[in-house]
């Protein structure tokens, strides 16, 4: 029964990660502006919702206290349902404002448009280097299903990991920011997500640095966490340099 249990369920949250890639598409791309007229305080509860949610399911405590009552082949899984929930909450619940802050037709919203369409294509391809299938927890559930181990993931950088540390989230900014039209309550969920996004690419890199270690800060002193960032946390890391000790004032300790 809870192998039955666990099919489904792993069956299931792939479903509900396409229909809210569909959905998200369409929210950003134009059915945000079509909702009812409503309150803007709401909208910023539905976007700080989301940002909440995905930050304290990846945080290293609340995820080993998980782990500890299901298989850790499913956390992926119900990570990736609480982002999708998250997303269809927000999408289904907005409230739209009749305040136009830009408006563009011709040139400048075709180029906006283009760009939309292009952060699409960078953020699935940004996802498949790092593999999709760890992003919505196919692959470990796979692995589950076929009762084999789950291989190691190496940290080696390629493409786009290359020249910035983030290109995921710089391609979700891009989704945010790229539309013909900018009402009053898109710019709430755009300014909202926007600080979320930099924030959570400050705690991933703590994250990462947690679980891989020096490879990871080695990395972070090499390349950028976005581009243009010169200098802090999403600029390139100085990597500390702990001083040796002398053996003569240092007792050796043996256990």
């Amino acid at each position: 029964m809870r192998r039955f249990v666990g099919i489904v369920f792993g069956i299931a949250t792939q479903l509900l990660f396409l229909i809210t890639v569909w959905y998200l598409f369409w929210f950003l791309k134009e059915d945000f502006s079509h909702h009812a007229i409503g309150s803007l305080g709401i909208d910023a509860l539905l976007a700080i919702q989301f940002a909440v949610g995905h930050s304290l399911l990846l945080y290293p405590g609340i995820r080993t206290a998980i782990t500890r009552r299901i298989p850790s082949q499913f956390y992926g899984s119900l990570f990736c349902v609480q982002t999708c929930v998250g997303i269809l909450l927000t999408a289904f619940c907005w409230r739209s404002s009749p305040v136009e802050i830009w408006n563009l037709s011709g040139w400048g919203g075709w180029l906006m448009t283009a760009g939309f369409y292009g952060s699409w294509l960078t953020l699935l391809y940004s996802l498949n280097l790092t593999g999709l299938g760890y992003q919505t927890g196919l692959t470990q559930w796979w692995y589950w299903l076929r009762k084999q181990p789950l291989p190691r993931r190496d940290f080696q950088p390629r493409s786009l990991y290359c020249c910035l540390r983030h290109p995921v989230y710089l391609s979700f900014m891009g989704l945010l920011w790229f539309t013909p039209l900018m009402t009053l309550d898109r710019a709430v969920l755009t300014g909202i997500w926007t600080a979320y996004i930099f924030v959570g690419s400050y705690l991933k890199d703590e994250r990462l640095s947690f679980y891989i270690g020096k490879p990871y800060r080695d990395y972070q002193s090499r390349v950028p966490g976005y581009p243009f960032i010169f200098f802090g946390p999403l600029g390139k890391r100085k990597t500390k340099v702990t001083p040796v000790k002398s053996l003569e004032k240092t007792p050796l300790q043996t256990t």
